[in-house]
C-alpha cells in the first residue's frame, strides 16, 4: 500500500530514528517497502539501512526508482524525521476517503508537533525544507514529480496537500 522514501548520507542515527517510527506501519501491513535514495552514504548508515531490511537505490536516477515503487502511496520523509505513534490512523483514513471514492487523490502532510512549531518571529528567518512536515502522495503523482526533480526535496516543493493530524518530528528536533 505505501512506499516510503528516505534520502539518506552519512546519518546512522538519524535514519535510525526514521526507521524506528516506521515499524508499526510495516508491523500492520501499511508500509510495503522503504526506499533509502544513496546521497552518499557511509558504511554504518548502509549497514542500518540493510539491517532493517530497506532498499538501497542511487539518488541519481529518481523516475526510475519512484516509478518502480510496490505501492500505491509514496511517502517522502527526511533522515532523522520521527513520526506520532497515531500516523498509521491518519495515512489510512486519508487513503480510504480516497479508495472510497469521497475525494480525488491529493497530497497530504503531516503536523509538526506542538514543542517543535517555530513561534511568529522565528518562522521568518527560518529556512524550511519541503519535508520538514514529509509528503504523502498517491503514486502517479509522485512519478509525474519525479521526472523534473533531481532530489526528494525538489519533489516535494510547492505541492498542494492537505493537513494530516497525526504529527511529526522534524529532522534535527531532540
Amino acid at each position: 500500500m505505501l512506499t516510503v522514501f528516505i534520502e539518506a548520507a552519512d546519518d546512522a542515527p538519524a535514519l535510525g530514528g526514521t526507521l524506528a517510527s516506521l515499524v508499526s506501519g510495516a508491523v500492520e501491513g501499511l508500509v510495503r517497502d522503504v526506499v533509502v535514495l544513496d546521497a552518499g552514504l557511509d558504511a554504518g548508515t548502509r549497514k542500518v539501512a540493510d539491517h532493517a531490511g530497506c532498499r538501497v537505490a542511487p539518488a541519481g536516477d529518481l523516475a526510475a526508482v519512484v516509478a518502480g515503487a510496490k505501492g500505491e502511496w509514496i511517502l517522502l520523509i527526511e533522515a532523522g524525521a520521527r513520526l506520532s505513534s497515531d500516523w498509521i490512523e491518519d495515512v489510512q483514513a486519508h487513503v480510504a476517503e480516497v479508495e472510497g471514492g469521497t475525494r480525488t487523490p491529493h497530497a497530504a502532510r503531516f503536523s509538526r508537533a506542538k514543542r517543535d512549531r517555530p513561534g511568529f518571529f522565528a518562522r521568518f528567518g527560518q529556512k524550511r525544507t519541503a519535508l520538514a512536515e514529509a509528503l504523502l502522495l498517491p503514486k502517479a503523482q509522485a512519478v509525474g514529480l519525479s521526472k523534473a526533480s533531481q532530489s526528494l526535496e525538489t519533489m516535494g516543493r510547492g505541492v498542494a496537500a492537505t493537513r494530516l493530524e497525526a504529527t511529526i518530528r522534524p529532522a534535527g528536533k531532540g
